[in-house]
């Protein structure tokens, strides 16, 4: 691989390699199956549960109960609400409960800048060009 540049921040194709065996590690036997993004704030999600895991250092096992019990809850909950099911939407409420029970996310600051962010247009920077180079093997998976 002389000559092509990694992604930051990745120095080399060890590197690379050594990362996506470890979020592959992480995320094997995870209630849902393996990962699959409708949406890039899917991606958004699951690259933000695997960073703040490996900067904060919590339990991966306490990401995966919370996931379970958000997916519980949505399950007893579905028959008299009729919510969508997103399997995402329950990734992010788990990475709440982590990250609140760590004591690291705030609630209601949380709350706010949630109505900030809805506030903004949808097309607020579409002039600028986004690119998401995500690729997840299906060969890997069981």
């Amino acid at each position: 691989m002389s000559g092509t540049t990694l992604p930051a921040p990745y120095t080399s194709a060890v590197a690379l390699g050594e990362a996506r065996r470890e979020v592959e590690h992480l995320v094997c036997g995870m209630p849902g199956g393996d990962p699959s993004f409708d949406h890039p704030w899917e991606i958004r999600a699951f690259a933000m549960a695997v960073a703040a895991h490996r900067r904060l250092g919590f339990d991966w096992s306490a990401f995966q109960g919370a996931l379970i019990a958000s997916i519980q809850d949505w399950e007893r909950a579905d028959a008299a609400s009729e919510s969508p099911w997103s399997y995402y939407e329950h990734w992010v409420s788990a990475l709440e409960a982590v990250l609140a029970k760590a004591g690291v996310l705030d609630a209601a600051d949380l709350d706010v800048q949630t109505k900030e962010v809805l506030a903004l247009p949808a097309n607020r920077n579409h002039h600028e060009a986004h690119t998401e180079p995500i690729a997840v093997d299906p060969a890997r998976h069981p």
